[in-house]
Formats: C-alpha cells, sequence, structure tokens
C-alpha cells in the first residue's frame, strides 16, 4: 500500500484540490481555491519522481502565492459592482410610496414602501394627506422623510 501511494501520490493531491474546491464552494473565501491551486501544482510535480518533501514545499510555495497574486485579483473581478450598491434601509432613498397615515406638523404619519410601513416626515414641513403618492429622500435611524410627487 504504501508503494503504490508514493507512485501514485497525485492521486492524493488531487484529493486535496477537490475537497478544497468543494468547501471553497461553502465558505467564499477563496482561501480554500488558493490551497486547490498549490495542490494542482503539486499534482503536476508528482508524476516528475520528485521526493514527497518537495511536493510539499511546491504546494506551499504556490499556495502562498495565490494567496497574495490570485486571491486579491479575484475578489477585485468578483467583487468590483458592490461599492455602490445600497442596502437594508439605505435602499429605501428614491423609492415611492403611498402615505397611509397623514403627515402634519404635530405628528409624523406612516408611509407604506414595497409593503413595509415605515414612519414618515415631510422634507419641507408641510402637511401631507392621506393616500396621496411620496417619494424617500432621506432616512434618520427608522423614520423616514418624503416629499409628495406631483
Amino acid at each position: 500500500m504504501i508503494d503504490y501511494l508514493n507512485s501514485h501520490f497525485w492521486l492524493v493531491w488531487t484529493l486535496i484540490t477537490v475537497l478544497a474546491l468543494i468547501l471553497e464552494v461553502s465558505t467564499g473565501t477563496f482561501y480554500l481555491m488558493c490551497f486547490a491551486i498549490g495542490a494542482a501544482c503539486a499534482i503536476i510535480a508528482s508524476p516528475l519522481c520528485i521526493p514527497f518533501w518537495m511536493q510539499v514545499v511546491v504546494f506551499i510555495v504556490f499556495s502562498t502565492l495565490s494567496i497574495f497574486a490570485v486571491r486579491p485579483f479575484v475578489l477585485r473581478y468578483l467583487h468590483s459592482h458592490e461599492d455602490g450598491r445600497l442596502s437594508n434601509a439605505d435602499a429605501l432613498i428614491g423609492r415611492e410610496g403611498l402615505l397611509i397615515e397623514p403627515i402634519t406638523e404635530q405628528s409624523a404619519g406612516y408611509v407604506r414602501v414595497d409593503g413595509d410601513e415605515w414612519k414618515a416626515v415631510s422634507a419641507d414641513g408641510s402637511d401631507i394627506e392621506k393616500g396621496a403618492m411620496v417619494r424617500v429622500v432621506g432616512r434618520e435611524s427608522i423614520i423616514v422623510t418624503v416629499e409628495r410627487i406631483n
């Protein structure tokens, strides 16, 4: 068994490569992808009758190079469009909604935007009656600032 393993160690490196890629799918950090690249380079080195310790060195060197060269490139490429994307409550700004409770100078009203109800105040301090269509122009904590759509 040991003799077979010594002469076919590329199978072990292949198993490491496949396992690293499978685990990478569940993490998304792209570190395990770098280990898969290192193991793939060790697969190439294995049939060249290089001693096992040298295969491990190839694995370590190419994994390290991948972490510093390949991973930043992949992260930049895959996450290039996330900088300008709003999420959570900030995504409400610019959306339109229906006022379900009127806004007066003395009290805030409620607006329904995409099925969610938010406490709302008028941007210019004016009264807005129930049933008016409004646009969200700002947000402070859980209170949105709206303006009437003409």
